[in-house]
């Protein structure tokens, strides 16, 4: 089983995915994407660490996220956050050319994480909702995730829009409108 939750910073959806982890009874792997660049980004991290609980296994992953989900026991529940930093880490280790193998690895990974027998969560943040940027890498940016989100949420079993704390279940466009 697939659940995606995206949200803007800060709405809570990473705490809408630890929640959803603990309660699928079974052990947990957490497969991060952040880097610490900055001493803030480092503290974000470590804020990060002390809420999941102790007895999960933690993964760093920022580059290669299908070869760390590969690493997992197929029985685990995987969280994934974020495909939000993980689409940076890719589009500044790669060149333009690369953004499309970007999206096509997102729609691999959906499927290969439907497909699994234990859970997989996927966290990602919404950034198509506010203003145009500023920037050719930022608008690039935008797109780019825009499109992974929708490739992975394709295989999703569940979504979720999270705003202020609260989910919202997103309607699959296959079911019709």
């Amino acid at each position: 089983m697939l659940i995606a939750f995206t949200g803007g910073a800060r709405s809570g959806k990473s705490t809408a995915a630890l929640s959803a982890a603990t309660s699928a009874g079974a052990p947990v792997t957490f497969i991060a994407t952040a880097e610490a660049g900055d001493d803030e980004m480092a503290e974000r991290i470590e804020r990060h660490r002390a809420d999941r609980p102790a007895s999960w296994t933690t993964t760093e992953a920022p580059i290669h996220l299908a070869l760390a989900v590969e690493q997992v026991d197929a029985e685990a529940t995987i969280v994934i956050d974020c495909l939000s930093m993980w689409v940076s880490n890719r589009m500044l280790a790669e060149d333009a050319a690369g953004t499309r193998s970007i999206v096509a690895e997102a729609g691999d990974l959906g499927e290969r994480l439907r497909a699994r027998s234990g859970t997989a969560i996927v966290v990602t943040n919404e950034v198509g909702s506010g203003i145009v940027p500023a920037t050719s890498l930022g608008r690039a940016y935008r797109d780019v995730l825009g499109s992974v989100n929708q490739a992975v949420f394709a295989s999703a079993n569940r979504a979720y829009l999270v705003v202020a704390g609260r989910l919202l279940e997103l309607q699959d466009p296959r079911d019709g409108v």
